[in-house]
């Protein structure tokens, strides 16, 4: 076994690109999806009455699953293992 098998290998050109897009893409759907757990979770007086027409359990459990969904996301974005192989 040689040592250039556990060295990482360079990232051409077109898959930085790839990995700047999907990390952007994490960032924002991260961002996005917390937004949406937040308006759930804390509804603002013109939204109340349409979001009061729901079990109000689902819709605290659907705000909770999407700001955890979102900030994994966000996590995702951050370490950026799109080429690894396992």
């Amino acid at each position: 076994m040689a040592l250039e098998e556990f060295e990482p290998n360079e990232l051409s050109d077109r898959e930085k690109a790839i990995v700047r897009m999907r990390s952007l893409t994490n960032y924002v759907m991260g961002i996005l999806l917390i937004g949406a757990g937040c308006f759930f979770l804390f509804p603002i007086k013109s939204t109340e009455k349409f979001i009061n027409q729901y079990d109000p359990t689902m819709i605290t459990v659907f705000g909770v699953v999407c700001c955890i969904y979102g900030l994994f996301r966000i996590f995702r974005g951050y370490k950026k293992n799109y080429f690894r192989e396992y």
